[in-house]
């Protein structure tokens, strides 16, 4: 755990930030030790102060009023100021996790790679929006305080000690004289307290993680019906998905009884630990007071101190829930990140060169599934430009599992491509992905309205060119267009896409499947009117795609037959 914590820490206090971030935390801290010695003077006014009321001095008491409003104003502006530059300090610090998490996600396709390989790192969102902000939170919390602690401890446990003098012990006839006796006392105390803390709420750890994946699950199967509404409403399915939200609910319920129980347990032990810590510095102090060997604020500033140094040293006993919490973030943030890293080492088996002549060549390419059965054995395949493949097949033989290892996203394939150099390649999926915003960036997506020069008068003449002339006037009207598209319309706006983005290879992965045939038809005849030179390969299971084709690649079973149409 304690690896663990320190690989998750150590980045952003190496980083390119490092000074700033180093240099904000020193003035938090700096502010901290100054509260620490306010609270002393505070502490050295309460004898003072109870002195006074006890020999009836009036003439020093609004003196004091003043000296107390002058330390308690100045403790307000430091505490104040104290939070808030840590909360800068964590919005930079979450900032810059949040930044390296992200890059190492979505590069190299990791988000997509992390489903093929499997593994523990379920929930990727919410380790990213909830996890890093909650170990950046704690962390800072618990270091800073653990340092203010420390401060406290050795500031009032100097004052403990002298406050409290020598105690007389006899045992079998020796005497012992324990100087600052209270001060041993408390130490003790609070050291066997903090173990039995440990020993009463160690579940809270795991049962803190249950917690938290558990909650993701219920949230997840939710967003997965809002993602499907249509799907699901067609298969009148709400008996069922009740069935699922019901089922993960109770797996929140039943770990949150728990987790309720665990706290309960140790809420006992902590406060019951607290009252007594009340009693205890009256307990000890009192004969030294009734012996008049103490007056009334001596009385008053030595409980002020047992208190500060009672307080500093179960700072684990009061902290424990939040260590716990902590200890769960940890461990799922470091699973998560073991396991991007493992996903950013995987290699594509699949070697890619610029070809010298402007062709397409596959050449020996092997495809497997992560089981090791093959998909596709030593294919060799050449695209002139001009040229057009379709590639046909069973279901499950592997048609879009070769346009994936083509994209250099599927990871289980060995072989060799040659792309023409300088060749700009798309793919179009079987479902194309609309982001949500304007029509403008669903239409421009990958690209951004920021990043391209593409007027709006060009965008309308893609839409008229691929049947959509409807949708021009709408360019700036930000919707979920997934939504309120049909699944044909979708794919015609992705057709417009190629026209816009002007590709020179093109991978077509059941991209009119959802089209009419005559529809489909105009399509295919409009790439080639636009792009005579477009090296092109669709995936399909029509018949009348045939015509639209060079050559014929059929799939079988790990065999495949190429020939000219």
């Amino acid at each position: 755990m304690i690896k663990d914590f320190w690989l998750l820490f150590r980045g952003y206090w190496s980083s390119e930030e490092k000074w700033k971030a180093r240099g904000l935390l020193g003035v938090v801290i700096a502010m901290n030790f100054a509260m620490v010695y306010l609270l002393v003077q505070l502490n050295d006014w309460y004898n003072t102060f109870y002195n006074a009321l006890q020999n009836y001095e009036a003439e020093s008491f609004w003196g004091l009023i003043g000296q107390f409003s002058a330390i308690a104003f100045t403790y307000i502006i430091i505490a104040v100021y104290a939070v808030y530059l840590r909360q800068l300090l964590q919005i930079k610090w979450r900032t810059w996790m949040t930044r390296r998490y992200l890059d190492n996600w979505m590069g190299k396709q990791v988000y997509y790679r992390m489903q093929l390989t499997g593994g523990a790192a379920d929930n990727p969102d919410q380790r990213i929006s909830e996890d890093i902000g909650s170990f950046v939170n704690i962390t800072l919390q618990l270091l800073i305080g653990f340092l203010k602690q420390l401060t406290t401890l050795a500031a009032f446990g100097v004052v403990l000690w002298e406050l409290s003098g020598d105690y007389t012990l006899e045992l079998g006839g020796m005497t012992f004289v324990i100087g600052g006796y209270m001060f041993w006392f408390s130490l003790i105390y609070s050291g066997v307290g903090t173990w039995l803390a440990h020993k009463v709420g160690r579940k809270l750890i795991g049962l803190n993680f249950d917690q938290q994946k558990f909650e993701a699950d219920f949230r997840f199967n939710m967003m997965r019906v809002r993602e499907n509404s249509e799907s699901i409403a067609f298969y009148r399915g709400e008996p069922s998905e009740m069935e699922g939200f019901l089922d993960k609910f109770k797996r929140v319920i039943k770990n949150y009884r728990e987790l309720m129980t665990k706290t309960k347990h140790l809420n006992f032990y902590v406060n019951g630990y607290a009252q007594l810590a009340v009693i205890v510095p009256l307990i000890m102090a009192a004969p030294r007071y009734f012996s008049g060997a103490m007056q009334l604020g001596g009385l008053m500033q030595t409980i002020s101190a047992f208190d500060r140094v009672q307080g500093a040293l179960s700072y684990f006993v009061d902290a424990y829930d939040t260590i716990a919490q902590l200890a769960s973030v940890i461990s799922r943030l470091s699973g998560f990140t073991k396991h991007v890293d493992e996903t950013l080492e995987l290699k594509d088996g699949v070697e890619r060169e610029e070809a010298s002549a402007h062709s397409l060549s596959i050449e020996n390419l092997t495809v497997e599934l992560p089981s090791k059965k093959i998909l596709l054995d030593g294919l060799n395949v050449e695209l002139r430009e001009g040229e057009r493949l379709l590639v046909t097949g069973a279901s499950g033989s592997g048609k879009s599992t070769l346009l994936r290892t083509l994209a250099g996203i599927w990871l289980y394939a060995k072989g060799l491509l040659k792309i023409p150099r300088g060749a700009r390649v798309m793919f179009l999926p079987q479902r194309p992905y609309l982001p949500l915003g304007t029509l403008k960036r669903a239409l421009l997506y990958p690209q951004s309205e920021a990043d391209t020069a593409i007027t709006d008068e060009r965008l309308s003449t893609a839409l008229n060119e691929v049947g959509l002339p409807e949708l021009s006037s709408k360019l700036d009207v930000a919707d979920d267009w997934s939504r309120i598209l049909s699944l044909g319309e979708q794919q015609r706006l992705a057709f417009a896409r190629v026209l816009l983005s002007e590709p020179t290879v093109l991978f077509l992965d059941e991209a009119t499947s959802a089209l009419d045939e005559p529809r489909e038809r105009e399509m295919y005849e409009l790439l080639r009117k636009k792009f005579p030179a477009l090296i092109l390969v669709s995936v399909g299971h029509r018949s009348t795609l045939v015509e639209q084709h060079d050559q014929l690649l059929s799939l079988n079973g790990g065999a495949y037959t190429l020939k000219e149409i």
